[in-house]
């Protein structure tokens, strides 16, 4: 019988341990596959977070930065109306003080001896203290000269409003601020002043501090690259992306820093000089601040946990498993939240189209409306810009008189159709016991700066026709003059008074004229003469005043024939503004054949 090799009785061993081996080799690569997917699994997560916070907190900063420019925004006709009744400065920049939380004071700087009296500085300004007082002062002088400053050089000829570099104040707003500039021209459209809104930087420390939970902490820098918010706020407005790039060897940093100051969006990897590695995103913040923001993850945190439990293996695939699983919760909850998200749009959407119904409802839209009444005739339209809008007219006959109003609101969308509805039911309210035209926009102007705490007003225009004599009697709030028709197109003169909706218990002038038998009045909106063609050239008053010249005096056919040159004039140009016409013919004095 032949005798078996040597070691053949460790051949199940060896089998055993090579089994062992491809296992355990197995184990390694199955943990290594984990680790690696589990680390890009990881990885994507920051990007995805990382995304979502920046655009979170650049949303944040717009929403509270936008509140500052549209009440700026809002607020740049009644500076102009200062500029011819200076007495009433303070109690404007006051009261923009009070109804804006966000503010913590503004000026009103005006051109050198604007106003001989107060001599070569002018500034005055109005301050939001500790103790709830406001503080009106005038801080400009010699030493404080605003006149070299940037933010009143630059507001002079700026467009539009703008966002100076935060600075630190010790004059007026006493701490680190950004101030909104926005140039007021004079009727004769010169600009004459600066208005300037002080936007305290308190609340983005809060904003930008280190997030416990992903290790991250982030920052937010201003276009010259200064550091407004971080965790560590030693460093604010003491800091620069230079000192933080002193900090880094990589020239990786040097480049995030040129994207940063070039407002540009993107990622990078860098190690500090101890070699650590961290992951940086960036992102400018929308709107006209100019500022950037930075989110930055260390390697070694964000990863902490998985090289901890790289170290066991089944631990590490529980992890992996429970990664996966977490990822795949977090797809479904972003499908999910996308369902939510276009049902509420949609939901929206279909509120606005009722609202704009509703709102349509509440107009006029019977014509002829008064059939019976041969001294009379009447037709008006109106245009939303939008699905809602902020423009309104009414009318209605009681006692032989016809009362009839027009307005636009200040803003659009939503808030513009509210305060609409509001005007147009206070109109209805007050004018069925009331006759004078001047006492019904003084009541009006009442009861609406008492609910006034968007600073949002209405330019209005009220009048009453007496159909037994022709006699007009007629109050102006800030609206465009109307034009009488009837022979050469002339504006009705109109007295300067402030919308309502602005200052309390303000006395409104009713002025009157006579209605020859065949005279038209016309009242429109500032949204006819400001309708904007492709290259952005305004229909303006003369080629109004010239198309009315040119039209039938009859109601429809006077406001259909202007809406249709307009409509000419703009081409497929979209519409900016609501547009809102209303004509008045006054056909006989009643009585008379």
């Amino acid at each position: 019988m032949k005798k078996k090799g040597k070691g053949w009785h460790l051949l199940p061993a060896r089998s055993n341990l090579a089994m062992l081996v491809v296992a355990a080799v197995m184990i390694q690569v199955s943990g290594a596959v984990q680790f690696f997917f589990a680390r890009n699994g990881i990885r994507k997560e920051v990007d995805v977070r990382a995304q979502s916070e920046m655009k979170m907190k650049s949303l944040e900063i717009r929403q509270m930065l936008s509140s500052v420019e549209s009440a700026v925004y809002n607020i740049n006709s009644m500076l102009a109306w200062t500029l011819e009744h200076p007495e009433n400065i303070y109690p404007v920049l006051e009261e923009f003080v009070k109804c804006n939380p966000n503010v913590q004071g503004c000026a009103l700087a005006f051109e050198p001896g604007f106003f001989p009296d107060k001599g070569r500085w002018y500034e005055p300004y109005v301050l939001r203290g500790a103790d709830g007082e406001y503080r009106r002062m005038q801080i400009a002088d010699s030493v404080h000269d605003y006149l070299n400053m940037s933010w009143y050089t630059e507001g002079l000829v700026a467009e539009s409003g703008r966002w100076t570099e935060p600075y630190i104040d010790n004059e007026g707003a006493q701490g680190v601020i950004c101030t909104y500039t926005f140039p007021v021209k004079n009727a004769q459209g010169k600009v004459v002043a600066v208005f300037a809104a002080d936007l305290s930087l308190d609340w983005l420390t809060d904003e930008f501090v280190s997030d416990q939970e992903s290790k991250s902490y982030s920052f937010i820098v201003s276009r010259e690259g200064r550091i407004l918010a971080c965790p560590d706020k030693s460093k604010i407005m003491n800091y620069t992306l230079d000192d933080a790039a002193a900090e880094y060897q990589d020239t990786a940093i040097k480049a995030m820093n040129r994207a940063l100051l070039a407002g540009e969006s993107g990622k990078a990897e860098a190690k500090d000089n101890n070699g650590e590695l961290a992951y940086m995103y960036y992102s400018p913040v929308e709107g006209k601040s100019g500022w950037s923001m930075a989110v930055i993850y260390p390697d070694r945190e964000i990863y902490k946990g998985l090289r901890s439990v790289a170290l066991k293996l089944f631990i590490m695939m529980l992890v992996g498993l429970a990664l996966m699983i977490y990822i795949m919760w977090r797809t479904v909850k972003g499908f999910k939240r996308l369902e939510v998200v276009s049902a509420e749009k949609e939901r929206i959407g279909s509120e606005l189209r009722i609202a704009s119904d509703i709102q349509n409802g509440m107009l006029p839209k019977t014509f002829p409306p008064y059939p019976d009444l041969e001294e009379l005739a009447l037709y008006g339209a109106l245009m939303s810009a939008k699905e809602v809008g902020g423009d309104l007219y009414d009318f209605y006959v009681r006692d032989y008189k016809v009362f009839f109003c027009i307005g636009d609101v200040s803003g659009k969308g939503v808030p513009a159709s509210l305060l609409m509805a509001v005007t147009r039911s206070l109109f209805r309210s007050f004018s069925s016991r009331i006759d004078d035209p001047g006492e019904i926009m003084s009541q009006i102007n009442n009861a609406m700066s008492e609910m006034n705490e968007n600073s949002m007003f209405v330019t209005l225009f009220v009048g009453v026709l007496d159909l037994h004599t022709g006699n007009l009697a007629y109050s102006n709030a800030g609206h465009c003059a109307p034009v009488l028709l009837g022979g050469a197109p002339a504006l009705l003169a109109v007295d300067a008074n402030i919308p309502v909706g602005v200052m309390p218990d303000w006395q409104f002038s009713t002025q009157q004229t006579t209605l020859a038998p065949g005279q038209t009045v016309f009242l429109y909106t500032d949204g006819l003469t400001e309708a904007e063609n492709a290259s952005l050239e305004q229909f303006g008053e003369e080629r109004m005043m010239k198309a009315l010249a040119e039209s039938d005096i009859s109601p429809r056919p006077l406001v259909e024939n202007i809406l249709k040159i307009v409509k000419a004039f703009v081409g497929t140009t979209d519409q900016s503004d609501d547009l809102t016409m209303l004509a008045i013919h006054f056909a006989k004095i009643r009585g008379k054949e």
